[in-house]
Parts: C-alpha cells; structure tokens; sequence
C-alpha cells in the first residue's frame, strides 16, 4: 500500500491511497482541475481514480467532488446523511454509493472500515484502509474533535497514521480568529491541537506503526516546524523511530511505500513496547 496527502489544511484536504491498480482518494476538497494538478505531481492521471470516498461534507473535504466524478466517470462513496448534506454538488449523472459507518466495505483490494469521529458535520467519519492482500493498515482520521475511546480502538494497529494537528493551544488563544471561532476550534466538536494529536499518537504507538503523516495545520495558529516538534518529541520520548513528515496545503507529499518504511524501521521498532 502507498498513500499520499495530496494537500491539507482549511483550504482543501484529499489523501490518495493506492495498492496496485486501486487506486481512492479520501476527501476531495480542492477544484477537480486542482486535484488532476496535484495528481499529476504524483504521476498519476487523474481518470485512473478508482472511486472517492467522502468523510463529510465540509467544503474543504468534499467541494470537488461532484465535478471530479462526472469529469473522470468516478464513483463517489458516502454516507446517506452527507449524501444529502451534498445534495447542491450533484447533477445527478454521477454514480454514487452508500456506507454506513461501523459498516466495512471493499472496493476491490481494499477494505475501508469507516468509525465515526466527533466534528461538527452531518455524518462524520474517519476511515482505516486494509489492504487484503498485505494486511498492511493506513488510518485517516481528520476534523476529529475529540479522541474518544471508539476513535482509538478503530485506528490502534495501523501501519501508517495521515492525523489531525491543527492548531497549537497559545497560538489559538492569541490569534486572530473571533472569539466564537476559536471556541469552535477548541471545542470537542472542533479540531485536535498539537498537544493532544501527540498524547493520541502516542497512544496508538505499537511495533508496526511506521509512519505519521501529521495533517489539516491551521495557517493562523499552527506552524509545520511547531507542530513537528511538540508530535516528534512525543513520539521519541516513547521510543518510536519511525517516518514523521508535516502535510502543507499548497503540495502533495510523496507516495509513501508503508511496507518500505516498516523495513527501515527495523529491529529497533519492535522492541518499541
């Protein structure tokens, strides 16, 4: 399995997931020529898309989808409620299909397991991808709100974790938002800070996991090298050696081969626990 973010943060966020010739994009929340633009970076044509899967219908997950669909004859996968939270996105001529969330579903080699997160949207969800074949798990988890215990259990035993650190706490409290915005940010419904995206990633720790893709940064009240540091110390404190990148909003990172960093982690990574 090999995942990218192709961008994060309020202004669009999308991750590719691929494993041979399946190939999903989670979220589509940047123009369909945008994410064609960024799917290209990648080598990637944006008609070998095998289906989209939405989280929720916040524009900055989902305000590409209906175009992308009827543009590349993708299939869009989302719950009833966001499918009629999205409602204005259709024209009707895109194929679409419902999931339940608790209710895993494949599409083709892949196995999404959907878990619903805390956030202030019609339905919302993060998703762990299984690749059968490998056995190899990713977790996605965004927009979480809070870390509740169901969040954990669904992404505990992931190989690769793409996890929200959107703000840090000073930064917010000083920044420039209206007061009503960052109580939404702060609160349970809201968005995770750094502080809590560490105690969580250490939290998930265990010999597999190989990577942590830190994602959806506010550009007011967070900064990659900040958030880097407070989830990296953590995670070092705690012994873990893996790969830890920060996802921009402005470029893809690249396709990370998770079988391939498992291996350069080592035998130092399963003596972790």
């Amino acid at each position: 399995m090999r995942v990218a973010v192709l961008g994060s943060g309020s202004a669009g966020n999308s991750v590719l997931v691929c494993s041979g010739e399946t190939r999903i994009l989670v979220d589509a929340g940047f123009s369909a020529r945008s994410l064609a633009e960024r799917l290209e970076r990648l080598h990637i044509s944006a008609e070998s898309i095998t289906a989209i899967v939405v989280t929720h219908e916040h524009g900055d997950h989902a305000r590409g989808i209906g175009v992308f669909a009827r543009r590349h004859s993708t299939p869009i996968h989302l719950t009833p409620r966001t499918r009629e939270a999205c409602a204005k996105l259709f024209s009707g001529g895109e194929e679409v299909v419902e999931y339940a969330p608790g209710a895993p579903f494949a599409i083709r080699d892949l196995r999404f397991e959907p878990f619903y997160t805390v956030h202030d949207a019609a339905d919302p969800v993060g998703v762990s991808v299984v690749d059968e074949r490998t056995g190899i798990r990713a977790g996605i988890a965004t927009d979480l709100g809070r870390p509740t215990a169901q969040i954990r259990h669904a992404l505990s035993g992931c190989d690769l974790l793409v996890l929200e650190a959107n703000h840090d706490d000073v930064m917010l409290r000083t920044g420039p938002y209206p007061a009503s915005v960052k109580q939404r940010i702060a609160s349970s419904h809201g968005h995770l800070s750094n502080q809590a995206a560490a105690r969580l990633a250490v939290d998930l720790l265990h010999p597999r996991l190989a990577a942590v893709v830190l994602a959806h940064l506010s550009r007011e009240c967070n900064r990659p090298m900040l958030a880097e540091r407070v989830v990296g110390d953590a995670l070092r404190k705690a012994g873990w050696e893996g790969h830890l990148e920060v996802a921009t909003q402005d470029n893809p990172t690249a396709l990370l081969d998770i079988e391939d960093l498992r291996h350069r982690a080592g035998p130092a990574q399963l003596s972790l626990l």
